[in-house]
């Protein structure tokens, strides 16, 4: 004897039905995944991206007394390797290839000039200045020109990333990369050629303020 159509639908148990429901929507998932790649497409499965984001708002204004007299770009290929003791690489570990470019800006604060540092004749014909050595300005990281080269994780770190608010933070080899940014600028000779162009700029000025004899000078 069959037994109907009907009666063995019926007879099926509901959590059959769920589970057939969860394989069916993960194939058709995987199933958009697949054709998405296909021309045409794309626009069907495709992400849309949007701004939610607030209004800026000025927090504060700074009076600024510098004059920015040079600016370097560096490049920096950091390799940053974090190992565990007692697991191998492939379990937990990670390395990270990154490649940061940046500037740094050398600057003269002329805010710091007192009176006794400009020294002018009776004749108004020469001045003598004495200002300031010229400083670094802090390291800026160009997000634009800054990249990941390769990244290589164990399987702790991975499922680690699956559950974490910031998973795959390049935080550090970005911090890394703007102290060796930072070092590189203080071997470049970046301060000399700002008071060279800080000395340049004055002495322009001053001549054309009828000044014949000036003389710019560094120190403190």
């Amino acid at each position: 004897m069959t037994t109907p159509i009907r009666r063995l639908s019926a007879r099926t148990p509901v959590w059959v039905k769920a589970l057939s429901a969860v394989v069916l929507l993960l194939v058709v998932l995987l199933a958009g995944i697949r054709l998405s790649g296909l021309p045409g497409l794309k626009d069907v499965f495709g992400t849309e991206t949007r701004d939610r984001s607030g209004p800026a708002l000025l927090e504060s204004i700074q009076d600024l007394s510098r004059y920015e007299a040079a600016s370097g770009n560096f490049q920096v290929v950091v390799d940053l390797e974090k190992d565990a003791k007692y697991l191998p690489d492939a379990l937990r570990g990670s390395r990270t290839l990154y490649v940061g470019a940046g500037t740094v800006d050398a600057y003269v604060d002329l805010g710091k000039v007192g009176k006794d540092a400009v020294r002018v004749d009776e004749d108004r014909t020469s001045a003598t200045l004495r200002l300031p050595h010229a400083r670094l300005g802090a390291p800026a990281l160009d997000p634009e020109r800054s990249y990941a080269v390769s990244k290589q994780r164990g399987l702790f770190d991975r499922l680690g990333d699956l559950f974490s608010d910031n998973p795959n933070s390049e935080q550090a080899v970005q911090k890394l990369a703007v102290r060796h940014i930072g070092d590189a600028a203080k071997e470049s000779g970046l301060t000399a050629r700002a008071e060279a162009n800080t000395t340049e700029m004055l002495e322009g000025l001053l001549r054309s303020l009828g000044f014949k004899d000036v003389k710019v000078t560094y120190g403190g």
